[in-house]
């Protein structure tokens, strides 16, 4: 795994553990009837970090396996993820927990960066550059 595989994946396990502290706290520390628009958000911000979280699992494994045009799509999904989950999580983490935001549109922003990273991802499949990992030496020998 190179660098930018190490990067997303310690990425991945910080926004893994962030989604799940949100989602405890959201269903724990806002239970108060007043709370419940801001309830929502944490846990909708949650939800999708977790996902991206496992996303950038996916890249950093990726990663490796592309050169040329496919591991620049690889790459472009990695990065589209790690954007798009800050811009789209953190816009409601902070809506829910500061209120509303002087920036307009970082919500739909980061929502469009996670799409459009999701197809760099199906870029990549047909894109030219893909090889298969090395085997390990010794493998099929028992």
């Amino acid at each position: 795994m190179g660098n930018v595989g190490r990067i997303w994946l310690v990425l991945a396990g910080l926004n893994g553990a962030v989604a799940v502290a949100a989602g405890a706290y959201a269903s724990h520390g806002m239970a108060a009837p007043e709370l419940a628009r801001a309830q929502q958000w944490v846990e909708l911000a949650g939800q999708y970090q977790l996902w991206h979280a496992l996303a950038l699992v996916g890249a950093a494994v990726l990663e490796a396996r592309g050169s040329g045009p496919a591991g620049l799509a690889v790459r472009t999904f990695g990065w589209l993820v790690v954007a798009g989950t800050l811009l789209f999580c953190g816009t409601l983490y902070l809506q829910a927990f500061v209120g509303p935001l002087p920036v307009p549109m970082t919500a739909p922003l980061g929502g469009s960066a996670l799409i459009l990273g999701w197809l760099a991802a199906a870029l990549a499949a047909v894109l030219p550059g893909w090889h298969r990992p090395e085997e390990p030496s010794g493998a099929g020998v028992r």
